[in-house]
């Protein structure tokens, strides 16, 4: 009698837990028109670059906490000598 009773709990907590999860049951996610579709994946876009643009930001700011002062200006220094020989590679 024991095991049906564990059985019985474990099958209806496996079948509730499947009716919750099952995407048919959640309608207010799935959108009307496809102007609407359209407007959620912009929106989910425009989620991900603010994320990605906020990780870089973060990146470059540990960077240029790790580097040492004289690294900071070479750094800085060889960075305006490129740009100043892609300035004169296009002629400027």
């Amino acid at each position: 009698m024991k095991i049906i009773g564990i059985k019985r709990l474990l099958v209806t907590v496996l079948v509730l837990q499947l009716v919750t999860s099952c995407s048919t049951a959640k309608e207010g996610k799935n959108p009307s028109t496809v102007a609407e579709a359209e407007a959620q994946l912009a929106k989910k876009e425009k989620i991900k670059q603010k994320e990605a643009s906020k990780a870089k930001k973060e990146a470059e700011k540990n960077f240029w906490k790790r580097q040492t002062k004289s690294a900071k200006k070479s750094i800085k220094k060889n960075k305006k000598r490129q740009e100043k020989l892609a300035r004169k590679k296009r002629g400027h």
